[in-house]
């Protein structure tokens, strides 16, 4: 495989230099700028062999690199051994960014490339003002990749399906008022989308073009005139079609969104979202339509719930935690069995009991199952070379989920499989604080992630103890379990945190190949009170899952962490039992007793 892959960067390097290009950019994104992306867009695994969600690959005529976070740096360092790709880790101080290393190697005159059509309007803007200050040119019109992946898959065209408004509790047509009237508020006249789970979101479907996402690959143009949906015809099925034309859509060619665009009279007022429009459909927009730029209005719309979804993300959570319960006694009958389980077969057990409970979808996420040194890889992801055996002995952290079409569930545990040590309660204790504290967090109405993220963070701090990814992402409704625009981590974001939004309350730390520390729950933002000082909003936790007490050092515990411990403890019990045999809820509740 490595032996391929120094090949690949030999071959592209032959294609710069029939297109005069001098350094070639290739990020992790797809035409829709996706975390997760359909196989023919994974232009940057296939030229580098790294599997991470996240990296950027550059290739010069003499270097390559691949530009990744603190997820992966244990997994990409070994990944790219033999492969003549260094690595480069963003967020330290001795790393330079892509940016500079392009100033660094090219000389003025010389050319960057990218292929336009992955690469944000966003990002390659501030690209080119970058370069111009050398006199580096981009050209963002070249897929390199194209040219040299012989065996590149086609664009996906599986079927989609439609979520019914008892579950989405909102139309299509009622969606597309809603953004219109958001849209005349921001003087524009249309709308372009290109983000694949607003589309799905929009126009209520579902797809499996992307693993564990459950979206189709599509575009969608939005008006008071006239909403079309770019997408393959042989995506729809005829009830599909009809019931979306009676919705007032058009439907028109996944491949037509370029010439639609380029057709906009020139006094349109277009909105769009920059950073998830690619280069080409953004430069296919005619130059004197006045863009308005911007998180978009679905964007914005689709991250606070209705009491419709947020009521299956209840269901869904319910269902969650009876396959996990089952899991864990499963879990600790094999190992008491002495039966030779391992992160790969443990994880594939999760998802078959996963899969027999109602309206089971798919996983959405694959599972990161990382036992003892593992653990500490943050986006571990077991492969038959590196699966290891489970033993009774030290802990093991398993960050999983499912999509269920009435809601999406995200979820890490960290378990010991023996009496831990005082150093491993002690960092358990610490996450479990800061995860308590974000938990029962009272905040006034306007305030953002960034605000509240110490609160996760303060006890691990104290002890001079920090994790480099976020606390808290949002989470789709049978969509992205990763999703925007809010967001609780240390980086500013301006979106401020708003009474629906559902999102993920996940402090942790690791300590290389010794072991990991997360936990991980779902939460709802509620109203909370009105006081003379405004008006104020807490979380409300939805995950049911027991949280391991052998790790908890109970004189850590504040009065008021303790009482939040027992009183989740005895809601999980209360919740799951009925839907559990005698056995099972026997076990439970010794699981979650008090202490």
């Amino acid at each position: 495989m490595k032996t391929h892959i120094r090949e690949r960067i030999v071959a592209l390097r032959d294609a710069m230099k029939k297109h005069q290009i001098d350094a070639y950019i290739i990020p992790s994104s797809d035409a829709h700028l996706s975390e997760y992306v359909p196989a023919r867009w994974k232009s940057r695994e296939w030229i580098s062999g790294f599997t991470g969600s996240a990296g950027t690959v550059v290739v010069t005529a003499d270097k390559a690199g691949l530009w990744t976070d603190s997820r992966y740096f244990l997994q990409a360092t070994d990944q790219l051994n033999g492969t003549g790709i260094d690595l480069y880790k963003l967020m330290l101080p001795e790393t330079p960014s892509i940016h500079e290393f392009l100033l660094h190697e090219l000389k003025e005159g010389l050319t960057v490339g990218l292929d336009g059509g992955s690469y944000s309007a966003a990002d390659s803007r501030t690209l080119q003002t970058v370069l111009a200050k050398k006199g580096i040119k981009l050209n963002t019109s070249v897929d390199l990749i194209n040219n040299i992946w012989e065996d590149r898959p086609a664009i996906p065209g599986n079927k989609i399906f439609e979520l019914p408004v008892e579950i989405t509790g909102q139309s299509v047509s009622d969606k597309l008022d809603a953004i219109n009237n958001q849209l005349r508020k921001d003087g524009a006249d249309c709308l372009i989308l290109a983000a694949l789970d607003e589309v799905a979101w929009t126009f209520n479907i579902r797809g499996n073009d992307v693993a564990y996402n459950p979206v189709a690959v599509s575009y969608a143009f939005i008006s008071e005139e006239e909403s079309v949906l770019f997408i393959g015809p042989d995506k729809l099925t005829t009830e599909i079609a009809d019931h979306l034309k009676k919705e007032g859509v058009t439907l028109a060619d996944y491949g037509k969104v370029k010439s639609y665009l380029s057709r906009l009279p020139e006094t349109t007022h277009i909105f769009l979202d920059p950073g998830k429009t690619n280069v080409s459909l953004f430069n296919a927009i005619p130059k004197n339509c006045v863009k308005i730029e911007g998180i978009t209005p679905a964007n914005h719309l689709k991250s606070i719930k209705n009491e419709t979804e947020i009521e299956g993300f209840r269901n869904a959570l319910v269902k969650d935690g009876i396959a996990l319960t089952r899991f864990y006694i499963w879990l600790e009958k094999q190992l008491a069995s002495g039966a030779k389980e391992t992160e790969i077969s443990i994880s594939e057990k999760l998802s078959s009991l996963r899969a027999e409970q109602p309206l089971y979808v798919s996983d959405s996420f694959n599972t990161i199952c990382g036992y003892a040194g593992h653990g500490a890889i943050v986006h571990y992801s077991a492969t038959p070379e590196t699966d290891a055996t489970i033993r009774a002995e030290g802990i093991l952290l398993m960050d999983s989920g499912a999509q269920y079409l009435d809601g999406t569930t995200d979820i890490t545990r960290t378990v010991a499989l023996s009496e831990p040590t005082e150093t491993m309660k002690k960092d358990f204790t610490r996450v479990l604080k800061g995860h308590i504290s974000l938990a029962k967090c009272k905040f006034p109405v306007g305030m953002r992630g960034s605000q509240l993220d110490i609160l996760a963070r303060k006890a691990l701090w104290d002890a001079g103890i920090n994790y480099l990814h976020g606390t808290g992402h949002g989470i789709g409704h049978c969509l992205n379990v990763h999703e925007g625009p809010q967001s609780i981590r240390m980086e500013e974001n301006p979106v401020t945190l708003k009474p629906g939004m559902v999102m993920s309350n996940e402090p942790a730390m690791y300590r290389t190949n010794e072991y990991g520390i997360r936990t991980e729950n779902m939460m709802v933002i509620r109203e909370d009170s009105e006081t003379e000082y405004g008006k104020f909003l807490s979380f409300e936790t939805l995950t049911l899952c027991y949280i391991d007490t052998n790790l908890v050092i109970v004189p850590m515990l504040s009065a008021r962490e303790h009482a939040w411990l027992n009183k989740y403890h005895q809601l999980v019990y209360d919740k799951l039992s009925p839907h559990l045999t005698e056995e099972e809820a026997a076990w439970l509740k010794e699981k979650t007793r008090e202490i």
